[in-house]
């Protein structure tokens, strides 16, 4: 019951960090990386273990899961030139040069090792940067290019991860098979999870209990993982795949009453997820700090402390030297956004490049490691040194830094949102005959008192069906890319609340 009583006390002290951050406008991950040092100093601190070849699973899953849902296949489309620089070239980069830093410290250490620490601390989580990028309306294409960063690094990542630890496994690395095993798990990993998308939908199509809606969607969450693991597969890739197919039908057939706690539900998942993760890293530090002589443990600090210095400056100069290409090629040839965007700038480089901060994807992977792994208290220790040193140093300075820079603001989403609500009331209007109407009236109130958070009037007859031709607009708005996702999943939320309005009202009638 102690134990039990400590994790319930932790997780309060976590809730209070996260009001903490939201006051002062900082990432609430960066308040939970000083949360996870402190309990590694902590003398008694309860001790709580978690088995590694669950770990990557149970923190990744579904946080890959619920970043990938909300992703725009059309800011992907239109910015893959930046995101693939980031997700792919970076990844490289960041893994080889922490490796070679690594070995050059600490010349023991075997290259696996080393590879695999660079995979551990290579990919950037943009829930940080872009949950204090949001409250300063940057340029849109900033957040969309740190988003589909921040969902595809993952793959090349851990894939490069889990070619490592294999190779550490086998003590041997067959080069000239890796190009074609990658290529086929790539296409098996798409079309797997599209395919497991549509079992998904199949099964959910007529559940109408929220709680078991629920749990099936987490149980297909993990489920999905498990079997693209077993099958050898992409476990990032395939997930990113079934999400992002989910997304893009489950809208259409899914009520109100089941989405609206269940995007609760996950929120609140994701949340706790980060949470434990880093009470399991910060748990995990004590005894590996205990374990070290003093000489020993100095000369890890000294390896954390490099490893943290490399992985921003290789960040810094890869986007750095990406941005300068891409506005030398903008001067040759032109800017001709599809949409209207500021070009790249170098205050637009210099944000991206300083939005790097470490997440719990690092931290799930150097938990994951095998007991047995060579060196695996330096690669804990420093993959947790690499997501504070980056989440404090630079979580708590992006905020500073982008109002020092000023780049102009941009209310896509914004736009976006009023132009698909304009269209979305004039074709409920014209199918149901007039403006004038009741049920026009009705819906034209329902959104003026959502917006206005006011309680709306007494349903009518047409409400429900003008409420459906709207929704169907704005479906039709996504197919086309008239809109992003962002706008889609705004104008899903009011929707849903006035479905449920109505639903309430004509329950009390």
């Amino acid at each position: 019951m102690s134990g039990f009583a400590s994790l319930l006390g932790v997780l309060l002290i976590a809730v209070l960090l996260a009001a903490a951050a939201r006051r002062l406008g900082a990432p609430y991950p960066a308040f939970l990386a000083l949360g996870g040092a402190a309990l590694a100093l902590i003398p008694g601190a309860p001790r709580f273990t978690i088995d590694p070849e669950v770990a990557l699973a149970l923190f990744v899953a579904p946080v890959l899961l619920d970043a990938a849902y909300d992703t725009s296949l059309r800011e992907l489309r239109e910015n893959w030139v930046a995101v693939t620089s980031l997700s792919v070239v970076c990844v490289v980069l960041t893994t080889v040069a922490v490796a070679a830093v690594v070995r050059g410290l600490v010349p023991a250490i075997p290259w696996p090792a080393a590879v695999a620490l660079g995979a551990i601390v290579s990919p950037p989580d943009a829930a940080a940067a872009t949950a204090v990028l949001r409250s300063l309306r940057p340029p849109y294409r900033i957040l969309k290019i740190l988003e589909g960063e921040s969902l595809l690094n993952d793959a090349s990542a851990l894939l490069i991860y889990r070619l490592a630890v294999g190779a550490m496994a086998m003590r041997a690395f067959a080069a000239e098979s890796v190009a074609p095993t990658l290529g086929l798990i790539v296409l098996g990993s798409v079309a797997a999870g599209m395919a497991l998308a549509w079992v998904m939908l199949w099964v959910t199509r007529t559940i109408c209990d929220v709680p078991t809606a629920i749990i099936v969607q987490f149980v297909g969450c993990f489920g999905v993982w498990i079997l693209a693991d077993r099958l050898g597969l992409s476990t990032v890739l395939t997930m990113v795949s079934f999400a992002m197919s989910v997304a893009r039908r489950a809208p259409a057939t899914t009520p109100a009453r089941i989405r609206i706690p269940s995007y609760a539900v996950w929120e609140s998942a994701v949340f706790v997820l980060n949470v434990l993760a880093f009470v399991f890293i910060g748990l995990q530090l004590r005894p590996i700090l205990e374990s070290l002589a003093p000489d020993v443990r100095a000369r890890y600090l000294l390896v954390a402390a490099a490893v943290v210095a490399t992985v921003i400056v290789v960040r810094i100069a890869w986007v750095m030297t990406h941005n300068t290409i891409a506005r030398w090629r903008i001067r040759r040839v032109g800017f001709h956004p599809p949409r209207p965007t500021p070009p790249p700038t170098v205050g637009s480089g210099l944000v991206i490049a300083w939005a790097g901060m470490r997440g719990i994807v690092s931290l799930a992977a150097a938990l994951a490691l095998p007991a047995e792994f060579p060196y695996r208290g330096l690669v804990v220790l420093t993959a947790f040194a690499v997501v504070l040193g980056t989440l404090v140093v630079q979580g708590l300075t992006l905020r500073p830094l982008m109002r020092r820079i000023d780049l102009p603001e941009d209310d896509t989403v914004g736009r976006e949102v009023e132009a698909a609500r304009r269209r979305a009331l004039e074709a409920a209007y014209a199918a149901l005959g007039e403006e004038g109407s009741a049920a026009a009236r009705a819906l034209r109130h329902a959104f003026d008192a959502r917006r206005n958070r006011r309680t709306s009037a007494d349903p009518s007859a047409g409400e429900l069906q003008a409420l459906g031709v709207a929704r169907r607009v704005v479906f039709d708005m996504r197919a086309q890319d008239d809109i992003g996702d962002d706008a889609f999943h705004r104008l899903e939320e009011e929707f849903d609340w006035i479905e449920m309005g109505i639903g309430t009202r004509r329950g009390e009638g």
